[in-house]
């Protein structure tokens, strides 16, 4: 008898995250609970509940312990009434029951109804019905459907565990009913995968044994649909519950399977308690043989005659004592060693031949005991077809397996580009790996994957020929996924990080900070201005960033890189005190005077009057923008923001000290002297009045007669 474990039974990804996080709360002894069942199997939740994570109905009962909100979700209204009985909250809620929850939200938002396809009382039915935002329907059945009225348009999403040919049936009726439908399939893969699977096992099967709990719908679909395709199938909520007679002599295959709140330690007692039952069925057999030897012997005892009869008889015994059938793992002794072949004593009637290009050793010597497998009882001339490379094959495929069921990848090495993508080889077992799975993006040449080690996941099993399509994009992606979740754990607003510029665009530069991107807007690059990013950084520049704001659910990152140097006003007036003579750059010029940038962010005002040494029409007769220019500094408002600034007085104090003496100007260009220390509203204040006084001159030569 054969049994055969579905590649997919047990805990699901959503569960296993679940129980796991669960375990971790209970070994932190943190006071704690489980909002409901955490998953649909009584043994792990009355564990848990030993291990101090009990389970309540009612929000109000959490007591401000930790709440577990389990994989099948809640509503938003649940959530907030854990916040406002003071509860902390960790979501376990199961990722294809999230984006769920997040489709039905985006959809409703403008309050357009949502169909919910799904089983009415079902947990995770009820906690996404409440984040609808407009009209719910929930539909079970086709009948269901037909009921609905005529609605303009909707949206159709189905229960993450609903069989696919039921939301298909549903889907068609809904067509007809809503002129404008958007329709979301929002099954979770596995749990198609494993009805797929379990089915094709019922089928060649001669019995099956589903495992799960009784409570969970998952469970009793896998049961149903197994027990279409094959009569023999029962159900069981722990492997004690299997009838010690359920397997008997006729059965060849007994396939196993498990709903997705099953643990892997209840599928494997399963396995253990059904070998056991076989063994026990040999072991009955072989007592019976036993006793017939015993018999026999008695008999000869008395009966001297029949010795001869005896012999036959044990010749025959002993025929019965060693069974063999292909496919069994039997250990053998080298008996003999030939050029092509090697005969082993496995204590069958015949000895077994192996070729020795299906040797696993090399080095075999005569009396070694090998283990090895039986390929033909009898391959049409008496011999026992033996070999040992098939051993070899099946531990590596059962190795591959068990990381298969407990989601791990695994290694694999390209070995050739084929039409349509690549063939692996998966730690001695052959794997296919299609074009569109090598690579997130589009592969031209495949071939350079030959001879390249890479990291794969398992996505489809073929049994029957031992083979397994994997993916790399899927690490790829997964990795991705959770270095950026990673990622996004380690970022508080306020926090300085380390970054690295990866690219620049017109209004800011983009910032790696560990595996997630943040926008350095071009106005927080520095205190002053500038036109482009590329003024301040360089793509793959180390900088170190303040994060401003975190848009976790738009998953944005507003960073700032002058937010780490001190502000240019905060210390201008030490830096640039009244009287101090610096240089700055022209960046602006206005009708009434210069603007000049002493640093990044800091600008003073040249007054038109402040400009030259003699009155000017234009600001652009004195300066020019992009001039190095020495000014005078007359006033600093450092609340205002405002610095005063002086070239005129820079140009006399050079005059000066070039002369020796005090410059003398033309009374037509009268020149208005002011203190170093005097503000600049004085200083154009004094301009004008010279400008004044100047105009009434002209009027007074004008209307004097001539002499």
């Amino acid at each position: 008898m054969q049994l055969e474990v579905a590649a997919h039974a047990g805990f699901c990804m959503g569960v296993r995250r679940a129980v796991e996080a669960a375990w971790k709360v209970a070994e932190s002894g943190k006071p704690a609970c489980t909002l409901g069942e955490l998953i649909h199997n009584p043994q792990v939740v009355r564990t848990l509940g030993e291990q101090g994570v009990p389970v309540v109905d009612d929000p109000d009962r959490a007591d401000g312990r930790l709440v577990l909100i389990r994989s099948h979700g809640v509503s938003p209204d649940v959530l907030q009434q854990l916040r406002n009985a003071g509860s902390d909250i960790l979501d376990l809620t199961c990722p294809f029951v999230d984006r769920l929850h997040r489709i039905v939200r985006s959809h409703s938002a403008d309050g357009t109804p949502v169909i919910l396809v799904g089983e009415r009382d079902h947990p995770e039915v009820q906690g996404t019905a409440g984040w609808a935002q407009g009209p719910v329907y929930v539909v079970d059945t086709v009948s269901d459907a037909e009921q609905l009225p005529e609605m303009e348009q909707a949206l159709a999403c189905v229960q993450t565990t609903f069989p696919m040919d039921r939301w298909l049936a549903v889907l068609e009726v809904l067509r007809r009913k809503v002129q404008r439908l958007a329709e979301q399939c929002t099954i979770c893969s596995a749990t198609a995968t494993r009805q797929q699977e379990a089915m094709e096992l019922a089928s060649r099967a001669d019995a099956m044994v589903v495992i799960g709990g009784r409570k969970s719908a998952n469970t009793h679909k896998l049961y149903e649909a197994c027990a279409q395709r094959c009569p023999n199938t029962i159900l069981v909520e722990t492997a004690a519950e299997i009838p010690h007679d359920f397997i008997r002599s006729e059965f060849t295959t007994i396939g196993i399977t498990a709903g997705a709140s099953t643990p892997d330690d209840q599928l494997k007692e399963a396995v253990t308690i059904m070998t056991d039952i076989e063994n026990k069925t040999q072991e009955v057999a072989a007592e019976a043989v036993e006793a017939a030897v015993e018999a026999a012997e008695e008999v000869q005892e008395v009966k001297e005659p029949l010795e001869d009869a005896k012999k036959d008889f044990m010749a025959a015994v002993d025929e019965t004592l060693v069974r063999i059938r292909p496919g069994q793992t039997v250990t053998g002794t080298v008996v003999q060693i030939t050029e092509d072949e090697v005969c082993v004593n496995i204590g069958f009637k015949s000895d077994g031949l192996i070729k020795k290009t299906d040797l696993a050793q090399e080095d075999v010597k005569l009396g070694d005991e090998i283990e090895v497998e039986v390929v033909k009882v009898n391959d049409g001339e008496g011999n026992v077809i033996l070999s040992q490379r098939n051993i070899v094959n099946r531990k590596a495929w059962e190795a591959l397996m068990a990381k298969n069921d407990a989601g791990e990848y695994v290694d694999g090495v390209g070995k050739e580009a084929v039409k349509g993508g690549l063939l692996a080889d998966v730690g001695g077992v052959r794997a296919f790996v299609p074009a569109s799975q090598i690579a997130p993006r589009y592969v031209e040449r495949i071939g350079d994957f030959v001879g390249k080690e890479m990291k794969l996941k398992i996505i489809e099993v073929d049994k029957q020929k031992k083979r397994i399509v994997c993916s790399r994009k899927a690490v790829i992606i997964e990795e991705a996924a959770a270095r950026k979740k990673e990622a996004w754990d380690r970022l508080e607003e306020g926090y300085i990080i380390h970054g690295i510029v990866r690219r620049l665009t017109d209004f800011g530069a983009f910032v790696d900070v560990g595996g997630v991107d943040g926008l350095v807007h071009i106005t927080d690059l520095s205190w002053g201005r500038i036109k482009h990013p590329s003024e301040v950084v360089k793509p793959g520049q180390e900088v170190d960033v303040q994060i401003l704001s975190l848009d976790r659910e738009r998953e944005r990152i507003q960073l700032g890189l002058k937010q780490l140097t001190p502000k240019p006003w905060d210390n201008a007036t030490e830096k640039y005190p009244v009287g101090a003579i610096v240089e700055g750059k022209v960046v602006r010029i206005t009708t009434f005077g210069a603007f000049v940038e002493l640093e990044p962010g800091l600008d003073g005002l040249v007054h038109i009057s402040q400009c030259a040494l003699t009155k000017i029409a234009k600001v652009e007769d004195a300066v020019q923008v992009g001039e190095i220019r020495r000014v005078k500094v007359l006033n600093v408002d450092t609340e205002a923001k405002r610095i005063s600034l002086s070239i005129r007085q820079v140009l006399e104090e050079e005059a000066e000290e070039v002369s020796g003496e005090e410059l003398e100007f033309d009374e037509n260009q009268p020149v208005v002297s002011l203190d170093t220390d005097e503000p600049a509203a004085v200083v154009e204040e004094a301009a004008e009045a010279v400008e004044a006084v100047e105009e009434i001159a002209e009027a007074i030569e004008e209307a004097a007669p001539e002499a």
